[in-house]
């Protein structure tokens, strides 16, 4: 596979590792359609590097199945799906105001995890469809778990376990389509400037980059977005999930 014979769907794309992903794709002439519930940031970046939208709301069953549906219609096909949609929770299993709030927990699991899988079932339906590449290969699917999947810390019950079953599910949603030619990967980012992560504040971000051993900074979207475009033009990465956390170890 190559960048530029590519046709993309990147969820969570409208910021942060999504929003750098899509860039990277549209930057080696992969055709893309951004895939995010911020209609306004998706189109004003869809609109600044040449890619589709389509809103998405990705727990929702009829909402990922249009989306796909349209995107593929506008791009004529699908190669590769890009998981990037979540959320993070921080949240102790007994906290100052009592349990941990269920509902949090489930939304947490119900975005990070279900949601994923929902998208990429779909995906992979459409991409049954393809001709073989030269390489054999129909397509690509690339999950993005997290480093707290192995190094959950407090108040990341409900996150690590979101992001743990995602890196879980990968060796076998690797098995299941592979008879297909579909490759299925999952990226586990340690601690990346997104916004997510800048809403913690300055002084939190430094103690957190502190901690990473080399290079001793937080990682950049863009090296979260190069590792993507190395996956998809691989053909022998599938059912794996990399660390992408310049050694940290959370603890």
């Amino acid at each position: 596979m190559r960048i530029s014979e590519t046709k993309a769907i990147v969820t969570g794309a409208a910021s942060g590792l999504g929003a750098a992903a899509a860039r990277a794709l549209c930057a080696g002439e992969a055709a893309v359609t951004i895939l995010d519930r911020d209609a306004e940031r998706g189109m004003a970046l869809a609109a600044e590097i040449g890619a589709g939208f389509q809103p998405v709301d990705v727990t929702d069953e009829s909402s990922v199945a249009q989306a796909i549906g349209e995107a593929v219609a506008q791009m004529g096909g699908l190669t590769a799906c890009i998981n990037c949609a979540g959320i993070a929770t921080a949240e102790r299993v007994l906290g100052r105001n009592g349990p941990h709030a269920l509902e949090s927990f489930r939304r947490t699991v119900e975005i990070n995890l279900i949601g994923s899988f929902n998208v990429l079932r779909l995906a992979a339906a459409e991409m049954a469809n393809n001709d073989h590449e030269a390489d054999g290969c129909r397509g690509v699917i690339v999950n993005t778990a997290s480093i707290a999947a192995f190094d959950g810390q407090k108040g990341q019950a409900a996150y690590a376990a979101s992001k743990g079953a995602v890196a879980a599910m990968t060796l076998p949603l690797a098995r299941d389509l592979a008879n297909l030619r579909i490759r299925v990967m999952a990226i586990a980012p340690g601690v990346f400037r997104t916004p997510m992560l800048e809403g913690l504040g300055q002084e939190v971000m430094d103690g957190l980059a502190a901690d990473v051993p080399n290079p001793p900074r937080l990682g950049d979207p863009a090296e979260y977005a190069a590792l993507v475009c190395h996956i998809i033009e691989n053909c022998y990465l599938n059912g794996e999930v990399i660390r992408l956390d310049g050694a940290l170890r959370m603890r």
